[in-house]
């Protein structure tokens, strides 16, 4: 690609030109190579097209727990007494993250041009999210960058260990429930179509469901390869339409509502509220702008109309913990009330981490027992199935001995 660029040369002067590069990072790295300080890179209209660069964008990725180790890498740093720009080359050369290196040195470009860590972050939303880039700025204006970066981490952290626990007490009922399906294909193509032609040759009179279960069987073993193309693109499309945005709606009513799953649903909304609020507040940011950016953190639909609520009320000069208080059926009475004395007492934050600390223990309990609880269900499940099968399929047979007799 060729791109128009601005730069500070080593004696101080300003420079320009343009450069043929396969991407604004790697002419960036090619100009301070040489001694100069970028200043802007901007791509020339008309540029050649970069399949490397298209595929960095399509597959590249920064992952949560790559973000934690460079919050807590970066906090240290800092704390050490090393510049910020310093601190940002020497993780630039750490990370294997091809995506990441590429941020952080474009980041570290901007921060030799006079910019802050947060106007940096904040190219990236992809990457850093809103929660993220605000909590930088208030270490900023604050002076305590490292402290900040500290609580980034942590709240990194919790967030992402809660979601770890989540996925791992359901991978269990999700293994299982995709084992039974590719066992219930295999037994209806191999299974049921031997046993439907012993009951044609001795001309057995069918009942209903044997019938189904035949023609499936027939189905499946003459389309074998069909079937599981089938039951994928199924699979796809399921989660497609729930992922929709005309079904968000939907979804996140049916979620707080369903047994077991709601009560931990409502539990994690909980813990990500009031964490995320209070390491803003803890951070310098205002009770306006930190409802603003919970409720960006918070994915269910009705938990955002919440917080967009609570931001209403506190612009109004009402208190906030009136909203939580009507809405009980989403945020549990220990939530508003907690709210209610942090008000009252002007601890609304060490309010709000007790809260979240709380709820956070209660998810990590319930998701260790949570397969426990589920197993029942799926052997009441797995019962059901091989009894209607079961049923149909020795019925016949049962005909067969009473015209025997």
């Amino acid at each position: 690609m060729l791109f128009s660029y601005k730069a500070k040369s080593k004696d101080g002067g300003i420079v320009d030109g343009t450069m043929e590069s396969e991407d604004r990072f790697s002419l960036s790295r090619e100009l301070r190579s040489r001694g100069s300080t970028p200043i802007s890179i901007v791509a020339k209209s008309g540029s050649s097209f970069s399949v490397n660069a298209l595929l960095a964008r399509i597959l590249g990725r920064v992952k949560t727990a790559e973000l934690i180790i460079l919050t807590k890498n970066l906090s240290g740093m800092i704390k050490a007494g090393l510049s910020l720009s310093r601190a940002l080359s020497v993780l630039e050369k750490q990370t294997k993250n091809v995506t990441l290196n590429k941020i952080l040195m474009s980041i570290g470009d901007d921060i030799n041009s006079g910019e802050t860590l947060s106007s940096g972050l904040a190219k990236f939303p992809r990457v850093f999210s809103k929660l993220f880039v605000s909590m930088t700025k208030a270490g900023e204006e604050s002076g305590n960058l490292a402290g900040s970066l500290t609580d980034i981490g942590i709240n990194l952290e919790k967030a992402h260990s809660l979601t770890k626990k989540i996925r791992g007490a359901l991978m269990y009922p999700g293994v299982i429930l995709g084992a039974m399906v590719v066992i219930g294909v295999l037994m209806f193509a191999f299974v049921v179509p031997t046993l439907a032609s012993t009951f044609k040759e001795l001309g057995v009179t069918l009942p209903a469901s044997t019938r189904v279960i035949i023609w499936i069987g027939n189905f499946f073993s003459q389309h074998l390869f069909l079937t599981f193309i089938i039951i994928i693109v199924a699979g796809v499309g399921m989660v497609s339409i729930f992922r929709a945005k005309f079904m968000a709606r939907y979804v996140d009513f049916l979620v707080v509502r369903l047994p077991l799953i709601g009560t931990l649903a409502k539990e994690l909304n909980t813990a990500r509220t009031t964490r995320t609020m209070s390491s803003l507040l803890l951070a310098g940011v205002s009770i306006t702008r930190a409802v603003e950016i919970t409720g960006d953190v918070v994915q269910n639909i009705y938990y955002k109309k919440v917080l967009e609520d609570a931001k209403k009320a506190i612009e109004k000069g009402t208190p906030f913990s009136a909203v939580f208080k009507a809405n009980e059926k989403l945020y549990p009475i220990m939530m508003s009330e907690m709210v209610e004395v942090g008000e009252e007492t002007g601890k609304l934050s060490d309010m709000l981490l007790q809260v979240a600390t709380f709820y956070e223990e209660e998810i990590e309990n319930k998701t260790k027992n949570l397969s426990t609880i589920i197993e029942p269900v799926l052997m009441i499940l797995i019962g059901a199935g091989v009894g209607f099968f079961a049923i149909s399929m020795i019925s016949p047979l049962y005909s067969i001995l009473d015209d025997i007799k």
